[in-house]
């Protein structure tokens, strides 16, 4: 919730005034009138220029989800957006068909899609809120095939005693295997490189560094 007060000669233009403060619609904002203007002597001496408040009560969320239909409608997918809740904040889930387009190559377009989702719904909000998207269930199988490759290399780190280097991935990714691995008592990760070019390795602990 942001509120802005403006004064001009007349109540339309003060309210004018506030809203390209807020940088909002009117129809998303409140005003209040605190000050009526007024003429003085003469319609010049003692002139009162009017005095508005306007709220701007924004909603993080909506913001985010109205965001994402539009980017959806200008892409021309056929799609709807479902929401719920979950463990890190909201997951606004999209369904249709062909949705190959809104995943992009490794989630990269999900992801890229993900991060503006967020920048809009907390530019004005009071207390940050964490966006994920998912569409036909990438995150879910995405994590199953990262867990395996996990596991795999791991195996390999172990028979061959040695470091093994994985291609890089984002954050979100190596989160996902330093999390699944970090259960065992024979290897560790640890992250090298820079983004994005930044990979995970898995070694055996007995030659961990």
């Amino acid at each position: 919730m942001k509120k802005v007060v403006a004064t001009a000669k007349t109540i339309d233009d003060a309210v004018q005034k506030a809203l390209l403060e807020l940088g909002v619609p009117r129809e998303k904002a409140s005003v209040r009138v605190l000050e009526e203007p007024s003429r003085g002597l003469f319609g010049l001496i003692g002139t009162k220029d009017a005095k508005v408040e306007v709220e701007f009560h924004f909603d993080p969320v909506a913001q985010g989800r109205e965001f994402l239909q539009d980017v959806l409608s200008n892409m021309k997918v056929d799609a709807k957006v479902e929401q719920q809740s979950n463990e890190e904040g909201v997951l606004f889930d999209i369904q249709g068909s062909n949705l190959g387009i809104i995943i992009g190559r490794r989630g990269q377009t999900l992801d890229s899609l993900q991060y503006l989702v967020n920048v809009v719904a907390n530019r004005h909000a009071d207390k940050h809120v964490r966006i994920t998207l998912d569409a036909e269930n990438y995150r879910l199988r995405r994590r199953e095939t990262l867990e395996q490759l996990a596991d795999r290399v791991a195996k390999k780190a172990l028979s061959t005693r040695r470091d093994v280097r994985l291609e890089p991935m984002s954050a979100a990714e190596r989160k996902v295997i330093h999390a699944f691995l970090q259960k065992r008592s024979d290897v560790v990760t640890f992250s090298e490189g820079d983004e994005p070019n930044r990979y995970i390795v898995i070694a055996p602990k007995e030659a961990s560094k």
